[in-house]
């Protein structure tokens, strides 16, 4: 480092301005004088292709991701099965409206589905009128839903229910606030004992008129008798596309640009024992008739309503591949045996029928009858999740694989055994790395894949995150070392052939790991420093990685690419550079293989990834303390000097004439100066 020299005879000019001139010209000299150079080669013939695949999502139901969150339904164990298939059970989280002089409330296996024959028995002890009058507002009983129901002014809800009575009913059915003292929407359902002496379903429309992120559904009576409830259920209108899902976040998705959808776990799909294994099966047809289960890894309960098919159905949405994980016959703590697994892999053919068979098959023909008579465009299933080192994992695998491949040889297979230092003993088409870790070990881990083999099955990174300390609830520090081995990957896309950050989602009322890319609650949501790096990447999937070398000593790493905008056909250079270091860098690029005058001024950017602490998180309050900014890149050109503040994470995008480009062969200065 160089210090700001004068000359003596300024001195006495130096005393009279002042310390504090000598000061701000000592702090320049400082940030000014840590330099490094950046040559990208981006000829034609210098490039490579990316996969189509690079990056994508992953999705599992933990942290109430997807009951409570992704998945719109409102209403909080619907079919009264959480607390288990025995009565009386836990009703939990429905509450009584009223005292026990004027309502019982219980619950019976009366239900009329079969797989779920738990329902709620309301017997009302007080009338409109004689010696025991109920109540104004009546009695009977109320879901709060996931912490709260975001309800909207001017929004629709959609409350389907079934109910059978011993006589005839008057019931209210009403989205109120948290107390019942504000009541946004609600109508009523009036039925003769005839209609009702059976069960029988109802539908109704409610039209909020006020709004309150912290409602709760209510079913009420003033008339005395026994009413049976069952799956009950609230959904907005405005789902995406139609298909159920919360519209914000899955935008938030959207503005990824992901390739895949790997679903729906993780350990989910493993179980604490296989007992609680999510099982496809389960998940698919009416969502009356599923019976939902409890995950006893994330030790909440589901009622499936988002299941395999809702999986494959967001998928397609979000114009990706899904990648479906099933359970090899393994959990956490038992395991099948490899004599006795074939049950198992039947289960898995029968699951990729279910995406991908004819409509006249016979479980093609359950998806056409669920309204999608076309196959989904499923390719690529990965056995188990995180069981490598267990007894029958090998020998399973291997009854799978030989299974699959007879009956689907253009399926792709995931292993989950890692092949990134050692040859895999087993077929496979993909292996599965998973990698979370401190801030400097993952930033140290972008040279992971520059020694592997380029022979045999690539890598699926399903998996990665800087987690503990570094990490926090989404730190800025956590997404700089995220950014860095993107990087490592970026360049490593001839090996690497997918990778996706874990976990995608959580409900800040329910943290059961922390960080992960997206946090909301009912109304609510932001994305973490991680979730904007993702973002930096969302065009690399399918775009041409260039050659790049650094000539420094400080923490950078950097790489560039080449693509094109879909949505104006413009093309751009991108160089993406991390400063993992707390000093700016004065940064000289160099691009070669371009004629000196192709960059654009106009049209080319700058975006930034960086704070004032390295710990800084987003919040609720402060959604974007945390996130990039862009701005117009004035000197753009292939000879650029620019500075990369400390602890950040820069992209330049290049706007560039696609018919300047040269190629090294015919460019004698360009390959001179590589």
């Amino acid at each position: 480092m160089g210090s700001c020299k004068v000359p003596y005879s300024v001195l006495l000019l130096y005393f009279v301005i002042g310390t504090f001139f000598v000061s701000q010209c000592f702090a320049i000299g400082v940030d000014t004088n840590i330099t490094a150079r950046l040559l990208v080669n981006a000829s034609d013939a210098a490039g490579q292709p990316i996969p189509d695949t690079l990056f994508g999502l992953f999705f599992e139901e933990i942290n109430h991701a997807g009951a409570g969150g992704l998945w719109a339904e409102l209403v909080s164990n619907r079919g009264f099965e959480a607390g288990g298939p025995n009565v009386p059970s836990n009703i939990d989280p429905w509450s009584i409206i009223g005292s026990e002089s004027s309502l019982i409330v219980s619950t019976d296996r009366s239900s009329l589905f079969e797989r779920n024959k738990v329902a709620l028995k309301m017997e009302v002890l007080c009338d409109s009128e004689g010696t025991n009058i109920c109540p104004v507002g009546g009695v009977g009983v109320y879901n709060p839903g996931f912490w709260g129901m975001n309800i909207q002014n001017g929004k629709t809800y959609k409350v389907v229910l079934y109910v059978r009575s011993s006589g005839a009913i008057n019931v209210s059915v009403s989205l109120t606030d948290s107390n019942g003292l504000q009541t946004l929407a609600t109508a009523n359902i009036i039925a003769s004992a005839s209609d009702v002496s059976d069960w029988m379903k109802v539908e109704v429309l409610l039209e909020a008129k006020a709004s309150n992120p912290n409602s709760r559904l209510q079913l009420t009576t003033t008339i005395a008798g026994v009413i049976w409830f069952d799956q009950v259920s609230v959904m907005p209108l405005d789902t995406y596309k139609g298909h159920g899902f919360r519209s914000d976040l899955v935008e938030m998705l959207t503005d990824l640009k992901p390739r895949f959808l790997r679903f729906p776990g993780g350990c989910f799909v493993e179980g604490e024992w296989l007992r609680n294994a999510f099982r496809w099966k389960a998940s698919i047809g009416p969502w009356e008739e599923r019976p939902g289960h409890f995950g006893d890894v994330w030790m909440y309960w589901t009622d499936d309503g988002l299941g395999y098919y809702e999986f494959l159905q967001l998928a397609e949405d979000l114009d990706t591949l899904p990648i479906w994980v099933f359970n090899n016959g393994v959990s956490h703590n038992d395991q099948v045996d490899t004599s006795s697994v074939m049950p198992f892999v039947q289960e898995a053919l029968d699951g990729i029928e279910f995406a991908r068979g004819d409509p006249n098959s016979t479980w093609g023909s359950i998806r056409a009858a669920m309204g999608h008579p076309e196959p989904f465009d499923l390719r690529y299933v990965a056995i188990g999740n995180e069981d490598c080192g267990k007894k029958n994992y090998r020998g399973n695998y291997l009854e799978f694989h030989s299974a699959i491949t007879q009956a689907y040889p253009d399926i792709k297979m995931i292993t989950n055994c890692d092949g990134s230092s050692q040859q895999l003993d087993h077929p496979a088409d993909f292996y599965d790395f998973h990698i979370y870790t401190s801030a400097n070990d993952l930033y140290s881990k972008a040279h992971r894949f520059d020694h592997t083999s380029r022979n045999g099955p690539k890598a699926f990174v399903s998996e990665y995150a800087v987690t503990g300390t570094d990490a926090g609830r989404g730190s800025l520090l956590a997404g700089l070392a995220e950014a860095a081995f993107l990087i490592g990957i970026e360049k490593n896309s001839d090996v690497v052939e997918m990778a996706s950050y874990a976990p995608l989602f959580v409900n800040a009322n329910d943290r059961r790991w922390n960080p992960d890319a997206i946090v909301f609650n009912s109304s609510q949501l932001y994305g973490t420093p991680s979730y904007w790096v993702q973002r930096f990447f969302r065009e690399s999937s399918g775009a041409t990685i260039l050659d790049t070398t650094l000539q420094t000593n400080t923490s950078l790493i950097a790489s560039a690419i080449t693509w094109q905008d879909s949505n104006d056909g413009k093309n751009y250079l991108r160089i993406k550079i991390v400063n993992f270091g707390g000093d700016k860098v004065n940064l000289t690029i160099s691009v070669g293989g371009l004629d000196p005058n192709s960059i654009q001024l106009s049209g080319s950017t700058k975006t930034v990834l960086t704070s004032g602490n390295l710990k800084d998180e987003n919040s609720f309050n402060q959604p974007k303390k945390v996130a990039p900014t862009k701005t117009l890149l004035e000197n753009a050109g292939t000879e650029m000097n620019v500075i990369l503040l400390p602890h950040s994470f820069t992209s330049f995008d290049l706007l560039k004439e696609s018919s300047n480009i040269r190629t090294t062969g015919t460019d004698s200065s360009s390959r001179a100066s590589f």
